[in-house]
């Protein structure tokens, strides 16, 4: 990464109770793979999906009785926004290895569950791909391992399919 790029950060506090709405909150964050920067802090690389997908969390945050902003940013340095990117690369790494071990478990199962397990693993697929700014070397065996099974089921990936976006 040769120059420090622009971050969208979303800061917050909600009341501790109820739960729902941390809970909630807490599942969008991880599904958005935000980089927590701390308590009630968190920072995707800015494009105006993510500054979308963050202000309308801000506005949830809102609606159930906490406090919220969005902020954009640039970190002081390269090495900040390195290591904001590298810890983002092993969240997604970890998810990758776990996806490529479910790829190779419903190689292992039945037919008829492989079908169903190709569906369920084509949208796992996408949702991690939307999530993964930074792609570690984990992406390629897993999208290997997806081809793999879409293949065995007979199915095989059109062309452009099992990439990032």
């Amino acid at each position: 990464m040769a120059a420090v790029g622009e971050w969208v950060l979303l800061s917050y506090r909600l009341p501790r109770e109820p739960s729902g709405p941390r809970t909630t909150l807490w599942r969008r964050l991880r599904r958005l793979g935000v980089a927590q920067l701390g308590d009630g802090v968190v920072a995707l690389p800015a494009d105006a999906r993510t500054r979308e997908s963050l202000e309308w969390l801000a506005d949830d945050v809102l609606a159930a009785g906490g406090s919220a902003g969005v902020w954009l940013a640039r970190p002081a340095g390269t090495a900040q926004e390195r290591e904001l990117a590298a810890g983002m690369a092993a969240a997604r790494a970890e998810e990758y290895r776990a996806f490529t071990a479910e790829c190779a478990a419903a190689l292992a199962s039945p037919d008829a569950d492989r079908a169903r397990a190709l569906r369920r693993l084509r949208g796992e697929w996408r949702a991690i791909g939307r999530r993964d700014f930074f792609p570690p070397a984990e992406r390629d065996p897993a999208g290997a391992a997806l081809r793999a099974l879409a293949e065995a089921v007979g199915e095989p990936l059109a062309a452009g399919r099992g990439s990032r976006r």
